[in-house]
């Protein structure tokens, strides 16, 4: 069959709409999966497709499907013809990991559904949701939920009985902490003495935070009253997300369907703006409460919306307002923000108001919102630096620290598009400018984004040549290149990284390290997750007169990428040159934690020439970090956190008898405060930082620091405690990993002076603003 020159016009733009390297988290286990194949793409697309094709209602507290018309077969045909489809993908073995996996997905701890459910679920759903998919068929997704709403109100009910009454907290009784891999109780007998612990947890926990018990009754009763009033909002869209999301997650853990709302979430994290009034929400009590408000926003500037103020109803332009009190926050989000220069109105309830019938209205004008708190930023420090780890007997350096929350871009583009390159390259011209003498690339907190930043980015510190090599699903290996042949940064370089840098990051970091171009420093090892998505947007796959501009998007896995080494990250991650340990070396929260992941694997290197660096230096770096963190405070107090944490996560378990809790608390609370004593006594000064914002470089000043009452209290020296002002409590633990990350730039600077001149020397890759 061929395709029809309408249909490639509008399948072709949607499939390759973007490239992502994005941490996505998800339930934790362990098991192997086959890759996506370009058939399951164009498969997983038609279902996605189909299922749109449905229009939803909430009916008595019940969902249900009902088909509004038929998309027949053609754009499903034609799109898997695109996609080179060549046998059927959807089987019953995939049909009943996908039940597994919408269970898992609803029901985590096995607590909510019982045995009977599940039995009742697999004889009528293991082996025939594939055929029901293709019928266009996703009734079962909201039979199951129904189910689950209907036991998640009993369970809610179940626990204002067990809160009511008498527990007894001298029994020697435990709480088991996971029951993922735990079989779902056989009896609703089982099931009420799971919830008796439960509960009895939270109430001794409540106890030992003193809270009064009527208090403390109150607040368990309402937290899962606020559980089932969050699944009750779910509406059809948010019921087929988690569904096609179960399908898709059965191939890898990082395919996805996004709904109409997460797609626009996924933008503006992407682009690191939004239009809107500028104003920080969260749900609470069936209200959307303001918990902040973005400085220079609509909202900040006009002063009358402020903090815990909560939002009663909102209307466009002139039109009437709309009650918004148990709406979806998501809803009441997309019904805020809107096309800049257009007008939104809201009602509000002052927080601070003294009559409780008082009512704010507030008119706005919508504005572009940037993401200010995500952007890269810099700092600098001067500290001494010496040979072999000697650093009081050497001379000051000036240090430059990047700091990469993700690898973020503007996928429109256009020549302003936000830019993670662009703007590391503003930062690190800076630097420059400033006279650092070497630089730590901090990403440890940075999951991942934009294949195309991670690879540029890294262009900003080699010369040219591969960074990274992808191979599709048809076994195909290209490298992806830095091609233009200049370096805007060539100075010493350390690459500090967590167990939480994934994808992109890890990009980076595998090829600056293989090109031996800068030294790697972090716990046990990355993230691990080698795959590539694409995103998919459903729009561009339907004919005009379909189209809604509701359509969500697919986030499909469809490549591998492997370092230049040849080596895969996935599952193994990047290993750092020189270790910091960590407790999260010891946490199951990495790729080849997650089930379905994709195994490791490698392809042959490609060819490039290492600029070396690091090597010679490397012996002498480890020796001497080794030296110091040997004779670390913090590093000591951190192994014997490492030990207690090992043996709690052996424990699996947590025990329910007050004294033994108490005494926990006690231990834990008594060594917290030798720690701020330590550090007190020992007037160790804090590392002075100058910070470095795009803002600042924008000649846009820093908003002055406005101290609330209670920091300024938190700020006051105690009046009393162990008689001496105590002091300690202004001692905040420090940040000791990237102190030490420092003291190794310190030492490679030392061990490298030759670099001093590159740093600077080296003419920019960028046409800088």
């Amino acid at each position: 069959m061929t395709m029809s020159s309408t249909a490639r016009r509008f399948l072709r733009p949607a499939f390759f709409l973007a490239t992502l390297l994005f941490l996505c988290p998800v339930h934790a286990a362990t098991t192997a999966a086959p890759e996506p194949s370009s058939g399951f793409v164009a498969e997983l697309t038609a279902r996605f497709l189909e299922a749109r094709h449905y229009n939803r209602r909430v009916v008595l507290d019940t969902m249900s499907p009902e088909e509004r018309g038929s998309h027949d077969g053609r754009v499903l045909n034609e799109a898997l013809s695109f996609h080179g489809r060549s046998h059927p993908l959807l089987n019953d073995a995939i049909s009943t990991r996908t039940l597994r996996m919408f269970l898992d997905n609803l029901d985590y701890q096995h607590m909510i559904f019982e045995r009977e459910d599940v039995d009742t679920f697999e004889t009528l759903y293991a082996t025939s949701l594939d055929d029901r998919l293709s019928a266009r068929d996703v009734q079962p997704a909201f039979d199951i939920f129904n189910k689950y709403l209907e036991r998640l109100e009993e369970k809610a009910a179940l626990v204002k009985k067990l809160t009511s009454q008498p527990h007894d907290f001298t029994l020697k009784e435990k709480l088991v902490l996971d029951r993922h891999e735990a079989p779902w109780p056989a009896t609703p007998a089982d099931n009420a003495e799971l919830w008796r612990l439960r509960v009895k947890s939270e109430l001794l926990q409540e106890k030992l935070n003193k809270t009064v018990s009527t208090e403390a009754v109150k607040n368990v009763d309402l937290r899962y009253e606020r559980v089932v009033r969050s699944y009750k909002e779910f509406d059809a869209t948010d019921v087929l997300q988690l569904y096609l999301s179960s399908l898709a997650q059965v191939f890898d853990p990082h395919s996805e369907y996004l709904g109409p709302p997460s797609k626009e979430t996924f933008d503006i994290n992407m682009r690191l703006s939004l239009t809107g009034i500028g104003a920080v929400l969260r749900s609470e009590d069936g209200y959307a409460k303001i918990v902040s408000l973005v400085t220079g926003g609509p909202a900040e500037t006009d002063k009358r919306l402020k903090p815990n103020d909560k939002i009663e109803a909102v209307a466009q332009g002139d039109e009437p307002f709309i009650d918004v009190v148990g709406m979806k926050l998501d809803k009441v989000v997309s019904m805020i923000r809107g096309p800049k220069g257009s007008t939104v109105r809201l009602r509000a309830i002052p927080n601070d108001a003294v009559d409780p019938g008082t009512r704010v209205l507030v008119t706005l004008v919508r504005d572009e919102i940037k993401l200010k708190d995500q952007e890269a930023k810099a700092k600098t420090i001067e500290l001494p630096v010496g040979k072999d780890g000697k650093r009081a007997a050497g001379r000051k350096a000036k240090l430059g620290v990047i700091d990469l929350p993700s690898f973020y871009a503007d996928m429109k583009g256009g020549g302003d598009a936000k830019s993670t390159t662009r703007d590391v390259a503003r930062l690190i011209a800076e630097l420059k400018k400033q006279g650092v003498e070497g630089i730590v690339l901090d990403l440890r907190r940075n999951g991942g984004g934009s294949l195309t930043e991670a690879i540029s980015l890294t262009g900003l510190f080699i010369k040219d040549g591969p960074v990274v090599e992808v191979r599709d699903s048809a076994g195909g290996v290209t490298a992806l290149k830095d091609n233009d042949g200049e370096v805007l940064y060539g100075g010493p370089l350390i690459v500090l990284t967590s167990r939480a840098s994934a994808s992109a990051s890890e990009i980076l970091a595998g090829a600056l390290q293989d090109y031996r171009r800068a030294v790697i420093v972090g716990e046990k090892s990355t993230f691990g997750k080698g795959t590539v998505q694409s995103m998919i947007d459903l729009e561009e796959y339907m004919p005009p007169f379909f189209r809604s501009g509701k359509s969500g998007a697919l986030k499909l896995t469809i490549q591998k990428f492997y370092r230049i080494s040849g080596e895969s990250t996935q599952n193994r991650g990047v290993i750092p040159d020189i270790h910091l340990p960590a407790p999260a070396d010891h946490m199951d929260i990495t790729e080849s934690s997650l089930k379905n992941a994709l195994p490791f694997d490698t392809v042959k290197p490609s060819e490039f020439a290492r600029t070396d660096h690091v090597t010679s230096a490397l012996h002498g770096l480890k020796k001497a970090s080794k030296s110091r963190l040997l004779s670390s405070r913090e590093f000591a107090w951190l192994r014997e956190d490492i030990a207690r944490y090992k043996k709690q996560k052996d424990d699996k378990s947590v025990s329910l008898n007050e004294r033994e809790r108490l005494a926990e608390k006690e231990t834990d609370a008594a060594r917290t405060l030798k720690r701020k004593k330590a550090r007190a006594a020992a007037k160790e000064p804090a590392p002075e930082f100058k910070e470095i914002t795009l803002d600042v470089l924008d000649g846009i000043p820093p908003k002055p620091v406005e101290k609330s009452t209670e920091t300024a209290k938190a700020a006051a020296p105690a009046k009393e405690g162990d008689g001496e002002g105590a002091d300690y409590e202004k001692a905040a633990a420090p940040d000791f990993v990237l102190d030490e990350t420092l003291a190794i730039l310190g030492d490679l600077i030392a061990a490298n002076p030759e670099d001093k001149a590159v740093a600077g020397g080296v003419r920019s890759k960028l046409a800088l603003p």
